[in-house]
């Protein structure tokens, strides 16, 4: 049996990982594991990521501003507090109405 990694807390304050740029999109990451990765983004208003597909699992939780999500073929209201799960391969597109940040959440290696 493989030797398990020891794994340390981590205590973030998001508030403190906002940073918008003119016309762009700040990504910080807050843990990158075996078991996945965790990030923050801060998507300036207009600003979009083109519809495309992740070959893991996602989660993506919105905590500020306001914009659309793509899931598939859907398009869902992206307000503080929604929360999206993506499975593998989906594709998906996200836009930003106003300054926007969500946390990413990508399963597995």
């Amino acid at each position: 049996m493989a030797e398990q990694k020891e794994l340390a807390p981590i205590a973030a304050k998001l508030e403190e990982k906002i940073e918008f740029v003119t016309d762009g999109i700040v990504s910080k990451t807050l843990v990158e594991e075996d078991f996945g990765e965790v990030g923050v983004f801060c998507m300036s208003a207009g600003q979009v990521l083109s519809e495309h597909t992740a070959s893991r699992n996602a989660v993506v939780h919105f905590i500020q501003g306001k914009g659309r999500i793509k899931l598939a073929d859907q398009w869902h209201d992206a307000l503080p507090g929604s929360w999206f799960f993506m499975p593998s391969g989906l594709p998906h597109a996200l836009e930003a109405k106003e300054n926007t940040v969500f946390v990413l959440t990508l399963f597995g290696s």
